[in-house]
Order: structure tokens, then C-alpha cells, then sequence
């Protein structure tokens, strides 16, 4: 975590062992580590809170792609459910017309059409 060499810890505790003094400095070490230890729990909280929220932006980003497809899909077959609605009534209405009219009689109808001309 922090980039310290052994020479330096050993200039650290003597200097330490001649501040503090040889009474006080195991009570000391031991709340230094205490704390140490509480700031790196800490550091890799939030750390895990940083990377989950990070994923939930990222499945958010997933979820609202897949919203708007599904949404974009239904558009589609909406528009096409109704083009083939209006193609059967088309179809419908011209057959219905196509009932309803009476059929001309020709005298022409008894003879094959090669006979015809």
C-alpha cells in the first residue's frame, strides 16, 4: 500500500521508541495497526461499492437497450398486424363487391375464345 522500505520502518520506529518512549510505544503500535487496519477495511468498501455501482450502470445501460428493441419489435409487428388487417378487409370488400354485382351475360360465353374471333 504504501511504498516503504525496511530501512526506512526501522528509522521510523527508532524514532518512534524516542518520542513516544518505551512505555507508551506497544500501546501505540497496536492502535496505529488497529487503525490501519479500519482505513484498508474501509479503502476496500468502498472500493466493492465503487465497482457494483459501476455493474449496475453498465446492466442499466443492458436494460434499457433491451426496453427499446422491445419496444422498436413491437412497433413492427404492430404496423404489420395492422397492414395485413387492411389487406383482408381489402380483399374482403372487393369480394363482397364482386358478389354483389350482377354477371353480364354475353353470347359469346358459350364458344371457346379461339372460336371466339
Amino acid at each position: 500500500m504504501f511504498d516503504i522500505a525496511f530501512t526506512e520502518l526501522v528509522l521510523i520506529a527508532i524514532v518512534a521508541l524516542l518520542v513516544i518512549g518505551p512505555e507508551k510505544l506497544p500501546k501505540v503500535a497496536r492502535t496505529l495497526g488497529s487503525l490501519l487496519g479500519r482505513m484498508q477495511r474501509y479503502v476496500a468498501t468502498v472500493k466493492q461499492d465503487v465497482e457494483r455501482e459501476l455493474q449496475l450502470e453498465e446492466l442499466k445501460k443492458v436494460q434499457q437497450e433491451v426496453q427499446q428493441n422491445a419496444r422498436n419489435l413491437q412497433s413492427e409487428v404492430t404496423n404489420t398486424i395492422h397492414a395485413g388487417v387492411a389487406d383482408i378487409r381489402q380483399v374482403t370488400e372487393d369480394a363482397s363487391d364482386a358478389g354483389s354485382k350482377p354477371v353480364e351475360a354475353t353470347s359469346n360465353t358459350d364458344r371457346p375464345r379461339d372460336e371466339q374471333t
